[in-house]
């Protein structure tokens, strides 16, 4: 079953890179920018002048529209500007569901001029492009924008390196067998492959590191695979995973998939993919060559490179994440330049929850600073996360977990964590669960 028309033309336009996002974290990858230190030419964006204190925000996913709405509720005098590339938000939390019609897109699609007028900041719609640190101005699409303190929460980017350094192969990667972890097109493509499955081996991949999302390739292996036995397919789900074991939620998950899935995924932990041929179908790991009908390829992710070409990523093993203070969010020797969300460099969970929960904090941050007050001690972001193991009837596992921050080692570990992981017994109530969670949140970034 393809999707409609109507859904077809909500998400266009949504192909395009964004600014953002965030988060299950939430955001399109960025366009190209340039470090422009030195601007050859530049633009004033259409914007009106201020006398008050500027804080503009960089990408409009869970992250982003915290930190937007909360600067605003925290520092009702300052002038805040939300930069997005998209007209329109919609979400990767949630979208596993969209993948079979368990909600609709309407569901997951907000609107980024409601959150402006709901919560009195401005809605910018452009591409950030570069960034003059010298001269306080973020260079964008539809003209410079100045300001007094700025926060990138631009999300993550995509990293194919380790599978090839072909631009040509990684483009057809991109293309032909997006990872789904951007939201738009991409999951656009990845509900019509689903949905018109024939049969066959269906790959699905979890890269190593601190990806975006933990839980969510495995939860979209359930899916899919519920999916494919409710249609009675001859069809299986291959789950490569780079990681030792399931890397969250492990007994909940392995137990659906020897209870539920036993002859519809095959999970595959301790497996590299040592190369891809695309136009035979076919890859090549350590220990087999294995045929496809089609896949899912998620590589590696890193920060949004908007970071790296700005001159504010670090590179820690690549990942090139947000060069920041862990305990005040900002910049290295730039103490008005923030970075909030799945581009920050410590290791809490690259989701939706943890995003959104991170840029209330950092609201704070920054009001303080336009407030002239006192210094903001470090809270923890949280991370909430539920995930589907099951369709019908639908059944949920939970996880939810805080950090803390040892002065001694310098280094972040978990704090206090619950989980639900029994679906038996628990299942149906965390299905519940989710939605009232979801609404929450929307109604935390949009109303």
């Amino acid at each position: 079953m393809a999707i409609s028309r109507r859904d077809a033309i909500k998400l266009s336009g949504l192909a395009v890179a964004s600014t953002a996002i965030t988060g299950c974290a939430n955001s399109d990858t960025p366009a190209p920018v340039h470090n422009c230190s030195k601007p050859a030419t530049s633009f004033k964006a259409p914007l009106p002048d201020t006398t008050k204190q500027r804080v503009v925000v960089v990408g409009g996913g869970w992250s982003g529209l915290s930190v937007a709405k909360y600067t605003k509720i925290f520092s009702p005098n300052a002038d805040v500007i939300l930069v997005e590339q998209r007209h329109e938000f919609i979400s990767c939390p949630m979208s596993n569901l969209w993948l079979v019609d368990k909600v609709k897109l309407d569901y997951l699609t907000h609107d980024y001029l409601q959150a402006a007028r709901k919560n009195n900041y401005t809605y910018f719609q452009a591409t950030a492009i570069g960034l003059d640190k010298a001269n306080n101005t973020l260079k964008t699409s539809n003209g410079d924008i100045a300001y007094d303190y700025i926060v990138f929460a631009p999300g993550i980017d995509y990293d194919y390196s380790r599978w090839t350094t072909d631009i040509a192969f990684e483009n057809r990667l991109r293309q032909e067998y997006p990872a789904g972890f951007i939201p738009g097109s991409e999951h656009m493509t990845l509900k019509n492959k689903v949905q018109n499955f024939k049969g066959g081996n269906f790959i699905l991949t979890v890269p190593a590191g601190n990806y975006r999302c933990l839980p969510a390739p495995y939860e979209r292996a359930c899916i899919i695979a519920d999916y494919f036995k409710n249609k009675k397919l001859d069809a299986k789900v291959i789950l490569l995973d780079e990681n030792s074991g399931i890397t969250i939620k492990a007994k909940g998950f392995q137990s659906a998939f020897d209870e539920l899935y036993a002859d519809y995924i095959d999970y595959q932990p301790n497996t590299k993919i040592l190369s891809i041929d695309l136009d035979k179908k076919t890859l090549k790991t350590e220990f087999d060559d294995i045929e496809f009908a089609d896949a899912a390829f998620y590589p590696h992710v890193r920060g949004a490179k908007i970071l790296e070409l700005a001159g504010i990523a670090k590179d820690a093993k690549n990942m090139l994440e947000g060069d920041i203070n862990p305990l005040t969010y900002e910049v290295h020797g730039h103490d008005n330049i923030f970075i909030s969300g799945d581009s920050r460099p410590m290791g809490f969970s690259k989701s939706g929850n943890t995003s959104n929960s991170e840029g209330h904090f950092v609201a704070k941050l920054v009001a303080a600073k336009v407030n002239k007050s006192a210094p903001i001690k470090w809270e923890s972001p949280t991370t909430t996360c539920f995930s589907c193991v099951s369709l019908v009837p639908e059944r949920d596992i939970y996880i939810y977990s805080d950090y803390a921050y040892n002065e001694k080692t310098k280094a972040f570990s978990f704090s206090h964590t619950s989980s639900s992981e029994d679906w038996k017994k628990d299942g149906a109530t965390n299905a519940a669960s989710v939605y009232n969670w979801a609404d929450a949140l929307y109604r935390d970034m949009f109303h």
